[in-house]
Order: structure tokens, then C-alpha cells, then sequence
């Protein structure tokens, strides 16, 4: 049901429950990601995330079951673990960290879209141009260094507008806007922030404006500036991996862009 997602809300979130630090049980993820598939919310939820080491444990239940394969092996394999999986299971991507000249050589294969890990960088942008690959971004972690600056994902955002590139994120998303873990000390990224930046990137904002977006720990109007795009789709971040879903959905709901009855 798509009823009450706007446009740029659907399929913004991949379901990365297996993932750190939710590190949820397989047994747990399955019926909790089937659960999600039949909610009011249901658009807005991508595909569950599943390592390429556990597909062989995945028991999908009745009915189909759309995932991600997050490459964690050897890329020889990838193709056979696929192929080995129950028929009601529908891989819709690939998700890889290997290097990208070692990505090429296989994933054209598997018949899905890739999205490539990378580091910050414009080498890193022209290496994966000519690939066909979709960047994907790490933005947070266990470690400060793996929370990057405003202004470094201001760039990789401006960069692949640059280049006509759309780009993922994960990690560290699991909140609207801006703010300071008070337990770690780290900054994380806002999704909401990311997803005004975004589109003010794809209609040619410069890269020191988007720093800004980013920056911002103004909910009020990062939430009145959200509004104004709400229903366009997204046209350069295809979304991110959370651990979570329940988290994004209140931050959502709170700031009134989402409810049950219809977007507001």
C-alpha cells in the first residue's frame, strides 16, 4: 500500500536489522521484515539486507521475500549462493566493499544493481563512473572517523550530481536531524538533512549550501523545507540502510510528515 508515503519517502529505507549494532537474530528479521511489508508504512521500506555468508540460513517462510545481498565473501561465489537460495526469495541488489577492479569482473553477471562501497573522493567518483555501479557512502560507525563532516558529504553529494550518479548511505542514519550521541560524543548525520540536501543538490544548489543543510540541527525547518519536495521523488540518494525502522518512522511522525492517515 502506498497510500500515505509521499513520493520522496518511499523506499527511502532499507531493512539492515541483521546489521550492527541492531545485530538482530535471521529467525527475528524474517516475520519482523513481513511484518513491515503489511503496514500503513509499508512503501517506505525497502528490501531486508542479508550478508552473502548467511544466505544459506535464510528460511524466507510463505510467500515472496525481496533482499539485498551484502557481499561479505568471495565474489566467486556470490553468483552460486544466489542461485542456491529458495524460489520465493528475490534478490532486487548487490551491495559490495571490494575493490572496484575486482567488482567488475563479476558483478556485471549477476544481473542486478550494484552498489559499490567507496571512499570520500573524487578519484574514488571517476574510478566508479565508467562501472555502472551506484556509489553507496559509509556515515557512521563504531569509531568519530567514520562520521564524515558536512563538507566532505556535501562534496561526494555535489560530486555525483556532477557526474549524474545517484548515491546510497549507511550507517549512523537512524534519526531525522543532526545531533550528538550523548553516550559516544559522536555527531550523526540527520536522514532528514540529507534528504533536504539532496534535493536542493539536484536542482544545482552549491556545495557550500549543502554543507549547510547538512550542518543544521534546526528540526522546524529542516521539516518546513522537507515539506516543499515531499512529493517528488528522490532523484539523487536512493536511500540508506538502518538497523532500524521504528526509529526514522517516529522522528517522521513527530515532526509531522508522516501519519497514518496521509502525509501532511
Amino acid at each position: 500500500m502506498v497510500g500515505p508515503i509521499p513520493a520522496m519517502l518511499r523506499g527511502l529505507i532499507d531493512d539492515a536489522a541483521l546489521f550492527p549494532p541492531g545485530n538482530a537474530a535471521l529467525e527475528a528479521a524474517v516475520p519482523a521484515h513481513r511484518g513491515y511489508r503489511q503496514s500503513w508504512y509499508e512503501a517506505m521500506v525497502g528490501p531486508l539486507l542479508v550478508p552473502q555468508s548467511r544466505l544459506a540460513e535464510l528460511e524466507p517462510g510463505r510467500g515472496e521475500l525481496h533482499i539485498g545481498v551484502v557481499v561479505d565473501g568471495d565474489l566467486e561465489q556470490v553468483a552460486a549462493d544466489v542461485a542456491a537460495l529458495p524460489p520465493q526469495v528475490d534478490v532486487l541488489h548487490f551491495e559490495s566493499r571490494h575493490a572496484l577492479d575486482h567488482l567488475v569482473k563479476f558483478a556485471p553477471a549477476w544481473g542486478r544493481p550494484v552498489y559499490a562501497e567507496l571512499p570520500f573522493g573524487d578519484d574514488a567518483l571517476d574510478a566508479v563512473r565508467a562501472t555502472g555501479f551506484t556509489p553507496k557512502f559509509r556515515t557512521g560507525g563504531i569509531a568519530a572517523e567514520f562520521f564524515p563532516a558536512p563538507e566532505t558529504l556535501a562534496a561526494a553529494i555535489a560530486g555525483c550530481r556532477l557526474r549524474g550518479l545517484q548515491f546510497k548511505l549507511t550507517a549512523g542514519l537512524h534519526n531525522a536531524v543532526r545531533h550528538r550521541d550523548p553516550v559516544t560524543g559522536f555527531d550523526h548525520h540527520g536522514f532528514l538533512n540529507v534528504l533536504v540536501a539532496a534535493a536542493d543538490a539536484s536542482d544545482g544548489a552549491i556545495t557550500d549550501d549543502i554543507a549547510a543543510t547538512l550542518a543544521s540541527t534546526d528540526a522546524e525547518d529542516l521539516a518546513d523545507r522537507a515539506r516543499r519536495v515531499l512529493d517528488r521523488p528522490r532523484a539523487l540518494w536512493t536511500g540508506f540502510g538502518s538497523c532500524s525502522i521504528d526509529e526514522p518512522l517516529t522522528d517522521l511522525t513527530g515532526l509531522g510528515l508522516l501519519h497514518r492517515g496521509g502525509n501532511v
